[in-house]
């Protein structure tokens, strides 16, 4: 399950250069259920999903997307630009 999108500088250069996207997630979840959910909840095309645990102890998402500039026009959307 997404909590929230992760929002930091380097996360918004992320989306603007290289089309991926961070959400920090449930501690239990793995890519396929992220990617499950990604899709269906924004109707975009994911291309993979790297996970990470944050120094916090959260789990972070780190979603790479199929389509060229969906990351920027999901980010707006979402309100992160």
């Amino acid at each position: 399950m997404i909590q929230h999108p992760y929002v930091t500088e380097k996360a918004t250069l992320m989306a603007e250069n290289n089309n991926v996207l961070q959400f920090i997630v449930d501690i239990n979840d793995n890519r396929t259920n992220v990617k499950r959910e990604v899709e269906t909840l924004f109707k975009v095309k994911v291309a993979s999903v790297n996970m990470m645990m944050t120094s916090k102890g959260k789990k972070k998402a780190i979603v790479n997307f199929a389509d060229p500039d969906t990351a920027t026009e999901l980010a707006s959307r979402l309100g992160i630009f």
